[in-house]
């Protein structure tokens, strides 16, 4: 990438072309857009060439519209949705709260690929939660208890808060009520491949209305570039 800087302007040049040799249409997708995402996620990891392909963009917004973005470690997906884990008081958490819906976005440069994610958001159960929590190191258990997430902190006070949670607990961390899992029910995902010339294979699958959770039906489309 290069670029073109003044004293009060930056300017991106033209980016480089995206060569890829696959490509995709909704005759070759699987019927499920989560048997697509797992194919898709495999091939990123065992690929062995994108960075932390679990990365991934959440955006939620306020019940006024007002929205922010992040990214967030995806840690989870069974047949209902996506799966991350947060403090359930921090700024995610409470847009979710008040305004259940997010997206996600997946970028995976290396293989000129993303998944693109919008839907319904519920809360994991304790339990389920519970489980993921202790399979974690302990120091980031700690770390969880920690840290007030999207708080105002002085400086030295999580360490201060992190050494006391230490002498505390020792080895055996409790799940923080706190703490837990948030999964994103699709209602729309697209699938993305860069093409030369930006003409990008773009596959999106709608959910048929009146379709349950658990057994979602599909539409599914090609988009324009």
């Amino acid at each position: 990438m290069d670029l073109e800087i003044d004293s009060d302007h930056l300017k991106v040049l033209p980016h480089h072309q995206y060569i890829t040799a696959d490509g995709i249409s909704p005759s070759t997708v699987s019927p499920s857009p989560i048997d697509q995402f797992r194919t898709w996620f495999k091939e990123a990891v065992e690929g062995g060439k994108v960075q932390e392909p679990e990365a991934m963009s959440l955006s939620t917004a306020t019940p006024e519209g007002i929205p922010s973005a992040r990214m967030v470690l995806f840690k989870e997906l069974d047949h209902r949705g996506f799966v991350f884990f947060t403090n359930y008081t921090s700024r995610k958490s409470q847009e979710i709260l008040a305004n259940p819906h997010a997206a996600l976005v997946f970028y995976w440069r290396e293989v000129h690929r993303s998944v693109r994610v919008v839907g319904r958001v519920e809360k994991f159960s304790q339990e389920e939660s519970a489980e993921y929590f202790h399979s974690r190191p302990v120091g980031s258990q700690l770390g969880a208890w920690a840290s007030k997430q999207s708080s105002v902190v002085a400086e030295g006070e999580v360490h201060e808060r992190l050494k006391k949670l230490e002498h505390k607990f020792g080895q055996n961390v409790p799940l923080p009520e706190f703490w837990g899992g948030w999964r994103v029910v699709p209602n729309e995902v697209e699938f993305w491949i860069g093409k030369p010339s930006r003409l990008h294979d773009r596959v999106r699958y709608l959910r048929v209305p009146g379709t349950t959770d658990d057994s979602p039906e599909w539409k599914i489309e090609r988009l324009s570039p």
